[in-house]
Protein backbone atom coordinates (compact mmCIF):
# COMPACT_ATOMS: atom_id res chain seq x y z
CA UNK A 1 0.00 0.00 0.00
CA UNK A 2 1.39 3.37 -0.97
CA UNK A 3 1.30 6.74 0.95
CA UNK A 4 1.64 8.90 -1.81
CA UNK A 5 0.04 9.83 -4.96
CA UNK A 6 0.97 11.72 -7.62
CA UNK A 7 1.24 15.56 -7.13
CA UNK A 8 -1.15 17.24 -9.77
CA UNK A 9 0.91 19.49 -12.01
CA UNK A 10 -0.06 22.56 -9.97
CA UNK A 11 1.52 21.45 -7.37
CA UNK A 12 4.99 21.60 -7.99
CA UNK A 13 6.90 22.06 -4.90
CA UNK A 14 4.37 19.81 -2.99
CA UNK A 15 4.73 17.20 -0.22
CA UNK A 16 3.03 14.10 -1.08
CA UNK A 17 -0.50 13.32 -0.90
CA UNK A 18 -1.74 9.83 0.99
CA UNK A 19 -3.87 7.61 -0.70
CA UNK A 20 -3.88 5.76 3.37
CA UNK A 21 -4.05 7.73 6.27
CA UNK A 22 -3.61 4.26 8.15
CA UNK A 23 -0.27 3.59 6.12
CA UNK A 24 1.53 6.68 6.20
CA UNK A 25 0.99 6.14 9.68
CA UNK A 26 1.85 3.34 9.95
CA UNK A 27 5.22 3.74 7.96
CA UNK A 28 6.26 6.85 10.34
CA UNK A 29 5.95 4.54 13.19
CA UNK A 30 8.29 2.33 11.93
CA UNK A 31 10.63 4.87 11.98
CA UNK A 32 9.83 5.97 15.13
CA UNK A 33 7.89 9.07 13.85
CA UNK A 34 4.81 10.43 13.89
CA UNK A 35 2.77 11.44 10.79
CA UNK A 36 2.83 14.99 10.09
CA UNK A 37 0.07 15.89 7.88
CA UNK A 38 -1.04 20.03 6.45
CA UNK A 39 -3.96 20.99 5.46
CA UNK A 40 -3.71 23.35 2.22
CA UNK A 41 -5.30 25.11 0.13
CA UNK A 42 -4.10 26.17 -3.13
CA UNK A 43 -3.27 29.39 -3.52
CA UNK A 44 -2.55 29.88 -0.11
CA UNK A 45 0.37 31.79 0.32
CA UNK A 46 1.09 30.86 4.61
CA UNK A 47 0.88 27.16 3.30
CA UNK A 48 3.54 27.86 0.81
CA UNK A 49 5.84 29.25 3.74
CA UNK A 50 5.50 26.23 5.84
CA UNK A 51 5.81 23.64 2.90
CA UNK A 52 8.25 25.49 1.12
CA UNK A 53 10.83 26.83 4.79
CA UNK A 54 10.04 24.02 7.41
CA UNK A 55 8.68 20.56 6.30
CA UNK A 56 9.94 20.08 2.94
CA UNK A 57 13.02 20.43 3.74
CA UNK A 58 12.84 18.20 6.98
CA UNK A 59 11.04 15.53 4.76
CA UNK A 60 14.29 15.79 2.59
CA UNK A 61 16.90 15.55 5.33
CA UNK A 62 14.70 12.45 6.31
CA UNK A 63 13.89 14.08 9.35
CA UNK A 64 9.83 13.93 9.46
CA UNK A 65 7.32 11.96 6.92
CA UNK A 66 5.01 14.49 5.95
CA UNK A 67 1.80 14.21 4.06
CA UNK A 68 -0.44 17.03 2.92
CA UNK A 69 -4.31 17.21 2.20
CA UNK A 70 -6.27 19.69 -0.20
CA UNK A 71 -9.37 20.83 2.12
CA UNK A 72 -10.97 21.69 -1.67
CA UNK A 73 -10.47 18.16 -2.42
CA UNK A 74 -13.37 16.00 -3.32
CA UNK A 75 -12.85 14.17 -5.62
CA UNK A 76 -9.65 12.32 -4.39
CA UNK A 77 -9.47 9.01 -2.24
CA UNK A 78 -8.36 9.26 1.11
CA UNK A 79 -8.46 5.54 3.42
CA UNK A 80 -8.72 7.16 6.74
CA UNK A 81 -7.21 5.73 9.89
CA UNK A 82 -10.43 3.24 10.67
CA UNK A 83 -10.18 2.20 7.05
CA UNK A 84 -12.87 4.01 5.47
CA UNK A 85 -12.82 5.75 2.11
CA UNK A 86 -13.26 9.28 2.14
CA UNK A 87 -12.09 12.38 0.49
CA UNK A 88 -9.24 14.63 1.49
CA UNK A 89 -11.98 17.54 1.96
CA UNK A 90 -14.06 15.36 4.34
CA UNK A 91 -11.23 14.61 6.58
CA UNK A 92 -10.21 17.58 7.12
CA UNK A 93 -13.88 19.01 8.15
CA UNK A 94 -13.78 15.64 9.85
CA UNK A 95 -10.24 16.87 12.01
CA UNK A 96 -12.35 20.50 12.13
CA UNK A 97 -9.02 21.85 10.41
CA UNK A 98 -10.59 24.63 9.31
CA UNK A 99 -7.82 27.14 8.47
CA UNK A 100 -4.84 26.46 5.99
CA UNK A 101 -2.20 25.63 6.50
CA UNK A 102 -3.25 23.81 10.08
CA UNK A 103 -0.32 20.86 10.53
CA UNK A 104 -1.58 17.84 12.77
CA UNK A 105 0.66 15.04 14.27
CA UNK A 106 -0.68 11.71 14.15
CA UNK A 107 0.24 8.03 15.63
CA UNK A 108 -0.27 4.99 13.82
CA UNK A 109 -3.84 4.93 15.41
CA UNK A 110 -4.87 8.60 14.44
CA UNK A 111 -4.87 9.69 17.63
CA UNK A 112 -3.45 13.30 17.78
CA UNK A 113 -0.29 13.20 19.33
CA UNK A 114 0.68 16.87 19.70
CA UNK A 115 -1.02 20.14 19.80
CA UNK A 116 -2.03 21.38 16.42
CA UNK A 117 -0.34 24.26 14.78
CA UNK A 118 -2.79 26.48 13.17
CA UNK A 119 -1.53 29.08 10.91
CA UNK A 120 1.23 31.32 11.21
CA UNK A 121 0.62 33.62 14.11
CA UNK A 122 4.06 34.16 14.58
CA UNK A 123 6.47 33.42 11.41
CA UNK A 124 9.91 34.36 13.35
CA UNK A 125 9.34 31.68 16.42
CA UNK A 126 7.44 28.95 13.72
CA UNK A 127 10.45 26.37 13.72
CA UNK A 128 10.96 26.85 16.87
CA UNK A 129 6.70 25.73 17.58
CA UNK A 130 7.13 23.00 15.37
CA UNK A 131 10.32 20.99 16.80
CA UNK A 132 8.95 21.64 20.23
CA UNK A 133 5.53 19.63 18.83
CA UNK A 134 7.42 17.04 16.88
CA UNK A 135 9.64 16.67 20.20
CA UNK A 136 6.53 16.31 22.18
CA UNK A 137 5.05 13.51 19.38
CA UNK A 138 8.09 11.76 19.15
CA UNK A 139 7.93 10.80 23.06
CA UNK A 140 4.61 9.77 22.81
CA UNK A 141 5.28 7.01 20.27
CA UNK A 142 7.90 5.79 22.05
Amino acid sequence: MSDTATPSPAAVQALPTPTSLRGAAQAAAARGEPLVVMTTLTGCPYCAIVRNHYLLPMRREGKIHAVQIDVMDRTGNLQGFDGQMSTPAEQARAWKARFTPTVLFFGPDGRELAERLVGIAVPDFYGEYLEARLAEARQKIK
